[in-house]
């Protein structure tokens, strides 16, 4: 089977609530994925920031089969940047065709055009499949992720001015 591979864009809301229902269901998340979806206006909106690029993997019916979100990071210390996948599925009947490859692919496609240097995708140690794909496209580096809430952290004291 033939997948397209598409960058979503503010008018494709349809295409964008079905990647939402591929996400729910891969991660097994449906209630941050599909119970309180965002409002068309916000999803639209989303889509049109040039940081954000969403691409989905249309099948030979039209349907999405699967796709990533990632954010292209500038960087401060050079003219550069860098693209991180923060989600990426694939539905079920479609795994092991080389749907996630190829939304890789054109994602590292925008990336050159863009300027980009590195593509950089976190995974869980025990998602074996999806370590298995980063390794056969990557180097894996083993880092520490700390989640800090910020509604946990006391504000900054005001500070006083200097004149």
């Amino acid at each position: 089977m033939a997948f397209a591979f598409k960058q979503l864009r503010p008018a494709d809301l349809t295409p964008a609530r079905a990647l939402l229902a591929v996400f729910g269901e891969a991660f097994e998340d449906p209630e941050s994925y599909v119970r309180r979806p965002p409002a068309d206006a916000y999803l639209a909106a989303l889509l049109g920031k040039p940081h954000v690029i969403a691409l989905v993997a249309v099948d030979e019916g039209g349907a999405v089969a699967g796709g990533l979100v990632a954010y292209e990071l500038e960087k401060l210390e050079q003219a550069r940047s860098e693209l991180y996948i923060y989600d990426l599925a694939v539905g079920e009947p479609h795994r092991r065709k080389g749907v996630a490859t190829g939304l890789i692919r054109a994602l590292a496609a925008i990336g050159k055009q863009r300027g980009a240097q590195v593509i950089f995708v976190q995974a869980d140690r025990t998602d074996q499949p999806a370590l298995r794909l980063y390794r056969s496209l990557g180097t894996g580096v083993v880092v520490h992720q700390f989640d800090i809430p910020v509604e946990q952290l006391e504000p900054l004291p005001r500070a006083k001015s200097i004149r």
